[in-house]
């Protein structure tokens, strides 16, 4: 028997910070020495940060990468162990994405990435090039301050593979994984028995299930062990890289880190045989024909060995469940992760949030609450680093610490209720008791005095003092009105969240959290600058129906039983005043149900609908129950709005990344904001095609079972539309 131990790693990098990149690279090292291996991998551009986006470009970002892969070369990380360590590498003027492969204080290769990612969040050949030559390694010659520290001038450079006296090693890197012709096919052609993978790869509701079936089906296909590595964490922008690191050995995964972890480190090891790769490919007679006629693919010898003979007591590492999450536990941890990061890096004392009571509002509430019970479980745990961040941001004396997620958040955490005589009660009295099931810090602000000094101050300036419809008003007027309160809102969010900590003799600010959820956005159902202005949002790119879904959850599992409550009360603004036969409702105020603007979210982005398809797709899906006039009146409600309030995205809030159909306009959702909000030219085509069918008289409806929509390669964590929808939001 061949047996490898092999390590592959999580690690919580930041964007440019050098010293906190390296020191975790090295303490990753040192677990997976610890532990006997023989070969690890880490994560995609680990010594820089995945994230450090138009950084790329500056010069310094690639010498500073050098100084520290020199760094790690002069001590003794690499003796006994090949690491793959992941960094920009700049050739013949060309900037590529590495894996820079490194033994016994020499660099072995170093392999470019040859496919990259380029689509959604991800902007590669904004700063890389793709390496395309596949039919030779080239020499490349090695900064001169390294190549005096390790007395190396040269090194193997391009896409090939590893032949050690007994074992062939290759890389994948992130976005290689998920492509048709992937590279491990041909090498695993060539004997390629070990696959590393070193990737960048975020978070997204129902997406490690993908990721997870890829990396086993690309073992099973051709046999093999594949070592996938990722970052961890928020490291410096909206993405919430989620770990899950693994091993796959002919299909089953061995060994699999977390996804969600307050942790700077985390090294998962197994112990793989390497005669059952070479026994299941053997067996496979597709397999050996092909392997026999192969393309050749460039490889550099090592004169190493890294694998142990068997001996007494060496078992192979037995395969594992894999451990998904549901979407609700997803919502919980991931964002708590994300503001946990933001939060210790900031140098921020905290968070402030104003709680109506709402459900948007009382899930962030949650979120930080869990946030707090993840802190207080990992210092029981014995981590160092979470408990000094615990107690420098909640500014304990010494001897104190953190043992209570509730006295935690008192420390941390302010929530504030701005109410309004068109507030009601019952979301004063919901706020007030899940601040209490948290323990934050809370306030009940009134601030009709403020409204009212607005309202006096244009109606000295003009005469004119305006009315809510209810009361008469014209609906300018009653949109005015309801703007003042929310912007107020912002303003004195802003201001408490900067002074209080002065209130309190706490030194340093707190961040203002926004709680604006990913469909409100879509529609435009916000006012600009208002509480949705915040510095960040943990939900903003999550939907309303997997917010209320996480409440229940949550009420639970997080001990918030007020939630409950929070969950089954009808969605409301509440800043028109209520009567005894007006209530104002969130559905009533947009023309649409949540579950509706769910479905056009998800036909507009992740199924490229314009308004025309978007039609044609709807009258399948909604075939049966509304008639085509009915379904394009739907559909042109929502991009009348939608392009009214585009706008808005141009300042949204910097929000966590959670959802595949997010109108997030800076980085996501790239479209422009001024629209001709009619859409002559689409509605025409729209009404033409009702006419059709009305002249027709019939329309087909699916067949028994068919599927009218389904997934994308990405995956979108939506289901179907199948034929015979209970309601017209039914499916998905």
């Amino acid at each position: 028997m061949r047996l490898l131990r092999v390590a592959t790693c999580n690690l919580n990098q930041w964007a440019m910070d050098f010293d906190t990149n390296l020191r975790n690279v090295k303490e990753s090292i040192a677990r997976a020495k610890a532990a006997g291996a023989a070969v690890r991998v880490g994560p995609e551009l680990e010594l820089t940060g995945y994230g450090c986006e138009d950084h790329f470009l500056e010069q310094d970002t690639t010498a500073h990468a050098w100084e520290c892969l020199k760094d790690i070369l002069t001590g003794d990380y690499t003796d006994n162990i090949l690491c793959s360590i992941g960094m920009p590498v700049i050739f013949n003027s060309v900037r590529y994405n590495c894996q820079v492969f490194c033994l016994n204080r020499k660099i072995i290769m170093i392999r470019p990435k040859m496919s990259l990612a380029n689509d959604g969040n991800y902007r590669e050949f904004r700063w890389f090039s793709a390496w395309t030559f596949k039919d030779e390694i080239v020499e490349f010659q090695l900064p001169i301050e390294v190549s005096e520290a390790i007395s190396q001038d040269t090194v193997p450079f391009g896409y090939g593979y590893m032949r050690f006296l007994d074992v062939s090693l290759a890389a994948e890197t992130c976005e290689e994984l998920f492509t048709a012709n992937a590279p491990r096919i041909d090498l695993a052609l060539n004997g390629v028995e070990v696959f590393m993978n070193a990737s960048g790869s975020h978070h997204q509701l129902r997406k490690l299930n993908l990721r997870i079936d890829s990396i086993r089906n690309a073992t099973q296909t051709c046999g093999g062990v594949y070592m996938y590595a990722n970052q961890q964490g928020c490291d410096g922008g909206r993405l919430y890289y989620d770990g899950c690191c693994c091993i796959a050995v002919n299909g089953d995964l061995v060994a699999q880190g977390s996804q969600f972890s307050l942790k700077d480190v985390e090294v998962m090891d197994a112990l793989v045989d390497l005669d059952a790769v070479s026994s299941y490919r053997a067996s496979v007679s597709s397999f050996r024909e092909q392997a026999s006629h192969r393309t050749n693919v460039p490889f550099v010898k090592v004169p190493y060995k890294l694998c142990q003979s068997f001996r007494n007591g060496m078992v192979p590492t037995s395969p594992v469940q894999v451990l998904y999450h549901c979407p609700e536990e997803e919502i919980a941890f991931g964002p708590s992760c994300w503001l946990w990061d933001y939060l210790r890096r900031s140098q921020a004392s905290g968070f402030l949030l104003p709680l109506s009571g709402g459900a948007d509002s009382s899930s962030v509430a949650a979120i930080v609450g869990c946030m707090c019970q993840l802190v207080i479980k990992d210092i029981e745990k014995g981590d160092e680093q979470v408990k000094a961040d615990a107690l420098r941001i909640g500014q304990y004396k010494d001897g104190e610490v953190p043992t209570d997620s509730r006295e935690l958040a008192k420390r941390l955490f302010y929530t504030v209720y701005m109410g309004t005589e068109n507030s009601s009660e019952d979301t004063r009295s919901r706020a007030k008791r899940l601040a209490d099931e948290i323990g934050s810090f809370h306030l009940n602000v009134p601030i009709d005095s403020i409204v009212s000094a607005f309202l006096s101050l244009f109606e000295t300036l003009t005469g004119k003092r305006p009315r809510y419809k209810v009361d008469g008003g014209s609906n300018i007027e009653n949109l005015g009105l309801q703007n003042i309160q929310a912007r107020i809102r912002m303003v004195l969010a802003f201001m408490m969240a900067s002074l209080m900590p002065w209130v309190h003799n706490k030194s340093g600010f707190y961040l203002v959290l926004g709680s604006s959820n990913v469909d409100e956005g879509l529609r435009g159902y916000l006012t600009k600058y208002d509480c949705s202005s915040a510095d960040i949002n943990p939900i903003g790119s999550v939907s309303k129906q997997d917010l209320r879904a996480f409440l229940r959850w949550a009420a639970i599992h997080l001990k918030y039983s007020s939630l409950a409550e929070v969950e089954s009360a009808p969605p409301t603004a509440e800043l028109e005043p209520i009567r005894a036969n007006y209530s104002q409702l969130d559905e009533v105020d947009m023309g649409m149900t949540y579950e509706e603007l769910s479905i056009y979210g998800r036909l507009r982005k992740i199924f490229r609908c314009g308004p025309v398809s978007m039609f044609q797709n709807l009258c399948h899906s909604w075939c049966g129950r509304l008639s085509p006039s009915e379904v394009a009146d739907k559909v042109k409600h929502f991009f009348k709005y939608y392009a009214i309030n585009r706008h808005k995205m141009t300042v949204l809030t910097p929000s966590y990344h959670a959802e595949s159909y997010s109108p997030e306009d800076n980085r996501f959702d790239l479209r422009q904001f001024l629209y001709n909000s009619r859409w002559p030219y689409q509605f025409q085509k729209i009404n033409e095609l009702v006419q059709e069918m009305d002249k027709d008289g019939k329309w087909e409806t699916p067949a028994e079972g068919q599927l009218t929509m389904q997934t994308g390669a990405q995956g979108s964590g939506m289901g179907v539309v199948a034929a015979g929808s209970a309601n017209p939001s039914a499916g998905f």
